[in-house]
């Protein structure tokens, strides 16, 4: 029995953002990784950045009457 899955259109991944390291920064993450067995650097970088921003909004979910990062009020393209 196939299941379909249902895939929420605001959770793929289409927003570009890049960034840039100097040779000692990359050196140093590229060792990070090698030690630490890391063989996805996209995630490891997106996972790092959204969990310092998430201790500012420590609640995923949209609570009556408060704003949080993923309520309307952020979630406006720019």
């Amino acid at each position: 029995m196939n299941r379909t899955k249902h895939k929420d259109i605001n959770l793929k991944r289409v927003n570009r953002h890049a960034l840039l390291f100097n040779n000692r920064e990359k050196r140093a993450i590229d060792e990070f990784c090698r030690k630490h067995k890391i063989g996805n650097k996209s995630r490891f970088m997106r996972e790092s950045i959204l969990e310092a921003v998430l201790r500012d909004y420590p609640t995923l979910f949209e609570v009556e009457g408060e704003s949080n990062l993923f309520s309307a009020k952020y979630s406006r393209v720019s």
